[in-house]
């Protein structure tokens, strides 16, 4: 059966969807921007802290559910500059040590609010 997850320490859908949802052992996050929950803006200060603030909100949102990154599976990036590549991969390597998920990342395209990056995860309970 078919749960929706909400958590009022990641920021709250801009549209209708849900934050995450769950079925079975799967937990499927919506697309995450650089949005601070407690302002519910964008956060300034260009891509390193868009991105800190997504890792952020994915944490609280797999938090929520009782696990970690270490239960991520398959990461999707979305980036409006590829040449934000770069960067993105350092910061994502302070989250991700070993055991890597699985990952696309796409570049060229808009994002809602004018975001720098936009990333969704799959992550399973154990």
């Amino acid at each position: 059966m078919k749960e929706i997850i909400y958590t009022d320490k990641a920021p709250k859908p801009i549209g209708p969807y849900s934050q995450a949802v769950k079925i079975g052992n799967l937990i499927f996050l919506s697309g995450q921007i650089g949005i601070d929950p407690q302002t519910n803006e964008l956060v300034k200060g260009g891509i390193e802290k868009e991105t800190r603030q997504i890792f952020q909100n994915i944490i609280n949102i797999l938090k929520s559910q009782n696990v970690d990154l270490s239960n991520v599976l398959k990461i999707n990036i979305y980036l409006k500059n590829l040449e934000d590549f770069k960067r993105v991969n350092e910061i994502y390597q302070e989250y991700f040590k070993d055991n890597f998920p699985a990952r696309t990342t796409v570049g060229g395209i808009s994002l809602p609010k004018n975001a720098l990056i936009e990333i969704d995860v799959i992550a399973y309970l154990p």
